[in-house]
């Protein structure tokens, strides 16, 4: 009973984390190439109610997730187009484009509130999910918690093992040089921009179609100002970012099961659902405290503008 116990919590934490996964990964591309984009939220809003709509109309779920991707791509390259191409504030922009996501999210979702899809069982992988405890967790899960360890690898294997990662963390260090060598900057960052929208979106996507199954006005809850979050506090490091999400997916998922069980705590119902964000961040300072670190690993220019011709 107490291993059964172990492996739902762990395999809670993971699903939970998924999505952050997947939303901090894109967002550390594009500020490994010097753009600070603050719109995961809107975008990761976009992502989930385009994927239920497409799932919800008749479409396979991998459809809605590719549309997911592609709906918040489009958001993220109207951000490209402001922030590199007009030279407008990436804060700003940033910050606009995260609330008008979510309330376009809002407004193309009011048909589907309350309009629940199939549940999408499991994938299991032989063998390996009989491994005791840790492998029904690890190994029988939804597709894509496999496809966001996937990322993952690409991400890492693209940014420290391949030309164009290289070419691309030069590219947030110092444009001007990487421009002067002969690389378009411009283009690259936004190839980097457009990566994030897309994994902002199967984030998204997700959610409302895997992780739920359902759409609700505000159901993305914050997730997207976490995933920037985890960027900047596992200073830019993929697999301190993967600890911080599943670290979030622990934290929500214990006060979870504690509810569940029926745990009297003499603590504000606010209090408990606020838990996971405080306890996620206070952690995340903690090690990130070394400021040196953190200078080291932070991309030279980020948030700056270029200009090719300047």
């Amino acid at each position: 009973m107490e291993n059964m116990l172990i492996t739902s919590i762990l395999a809670a934490t993971i699903v939970s984390g998924t999505p952050l996964i997947l939303a901090a990964m894109g967002e550390l591309v594009t500020e490994k190439a010097g753009v600070l984009n603050l719109g995961a939220e809107g975008m990761m809003s976009i992502g989930a109610v385009t994927a239920f709509a497409v799932v919800y109309s008749g479409g396979s779920p991998a459809l809605g997730v590719v549309a997911a991707m592609l709906a918040a791509c489009a958001m993220a390259l109207a951000f490209g187009f402001l922030t590199l191409t007009m030279l407008a504030n990436q804060v700003a922009s940033g910050l606009a484009l995260a609330l008008f996501g979510v309330g376009l999210a809002a407004f193309i979702g009011k048909p589907f509130e309350a309009a629940p899809l199939p549940h999408i069982a499991p994938l299991a992988i032989p063998l390996l999910d009989r491994i005791p405890v840790i492998g029904p967790a690890l190994f029988r899960q939804q597709s894509m918690v496999y496809v966001s360890w996937l990322v993952v690898a690409c991400v890492l294997w693209f940014l420290y093992r391949s030309r164009w990662g290289l070419v691309l963390r030069a590219v947030g260090e110092s444009p001007s040089s990487a421009h002067a060598v002969g690389y378009r900057v411009i283009a690259l960052r936004y190839a980097a921009v457009a990566f994030g929208g897309a994994m902002a979106g199967m984030g998204g996507a997700f959610m409302s179609v895997f992780y739920t199954p359902l759409w609700a006005e505000g159901m993305v809850a914050g997730r997207g100002w976490i995933a920037l979050a985890l960027v900047v506090f596992a200073t830019w490091r993929p697999m301190r970012v993967v600890a911080g999400a599943y670290l979030f997916g622990g934290v929500m998922v214990a006060q979870l099961f504690a509810q569940g069980a029926g745990l009297k705590l003499d603590v504000p119902s606010q209090l408990m659902s606020a838990l996971p964000y405080a306890a996620t961040i206070a952690v995340l300072v903690i090690i990130s405290r070394n400021a040196s670190a953190i200078r080291l690993h932070s991309p030279a220019s980020l948030g700056q503008p270029f200009r090719a011709d300047a």
